[in-house]
């Protein structure tokens, strides 16, 4: 994989894989296999939150490495893609396993939609996957196979496929109930750390984008997951879904306990 040259790549000097194995509650050797860096992936998703607090305090969202490294270790705060999918290609250069960023366009809300996402596609044992730990409530919980096109894809509770379209692009799909439901669509165009910079701009600037309109906190676990999306939680339980609304000054607590977030909105 030629496209994963570090300079291409997030850097940053202040971060130490133990610290960030401790963040994300990981124990034991790395194997560097399908199912190590499920388990690498799953110890994240599970630890680290996909959450846009600072877009919605009105904060610049900042890629330099180090200031990401500070967020999610030092001040185990979570974040949205760039964060999320940034600190575990920090931990895949430090490892070893090559890969490469893509950048992907989201399909989950109707109109047009830019190409504001970022993805990670990997080599492991010879074989590229799709790596995406930073995309909220449908993210796909392990690395997905690029070549398992058509296949229904069991990811515990749920069900992922990956499609190619007329544009000879993939489309990844989730079903939900019965139907299969777009998620992103992208390429295979290698993209540098540095490309993503105009998306992040949109993403916690813009009136359009979603993480301005809206507050959004997930975090994954073993049996499902919980989604605080403006004022209420969703939790799913082995496939069991439950929502509860709550008041506003509620909120800093919610996001203490539930999702082990001390912040202050």
């Amino acid at each position: 994989m030629e496209q994963s040259k570090n300079n291409n790549k997030i850097e940053a000097t202040n971060f130490n894989l133990q610290e960030y194995l401790n963040r994300i509650n990981f124990s034991g050797e790395i194997d560097l296999n399908v199912q190590g860096i499920k388990k690498l992936m799953q110890s994240q998703l599970f630890s680290v939150p996909f959450e846009n607090i600072d877009v919605q305090a009105g904060k610049t969202i900042s890629l330099i490495g180090n200031d990401i490294v500070n967020q999610i270790i030092d001040k185990k705060r979570g974040g949205y893609c760039y964060q999320i999918n940034g600190i575990f290609s920090l931990a895949l250069q430090e490892i070893g396993v090559p890969h490469y960023y893509i950048a992907v366009r989201p399909l989950v809300n109707p109109g047009q939609n830019p190409k504001t996402h970022l993805a990670i596609i990997a080599e492991i044992e010879n074989e590229e996957y799709l790596i995406d730990l930073g995309f909220g409530g449908n993210s796909i919980r392990e690395p997905l196979k690029l070549s398992d096109i058509g296949t229904e894809i069991q990811q515990d509770f749920d069900t992922f496929t990956l499609v190619k379209t007329e544009e000879n692009e993939y489309l990844l799909q989730m079903q939900i109930g019965k139907e299969w439901s777009n998620l992103y669509s992208f390429d295979l165009t290698p993209q540098r750390w540095i490309d993503f910079k105009p998306a992040n701009h949109y993403n916690y600037s813009h009136p359009d984008s979603f993480f301005t309109q809206n507050l959004i906190v997930v975090l994954p676990n073993l049996f499902g997951k919980k989604i605080l999306f403006k004022n209420a939680i969703k939790t799913v339980n082995n496939g069991i879904t439950e929502i509860i609304s709550f008041e506003d000054d509620q909120l800093n607590t919610i996001l203490e306990t539930e999702f082990n977030l001390k912040v202050s909105l």
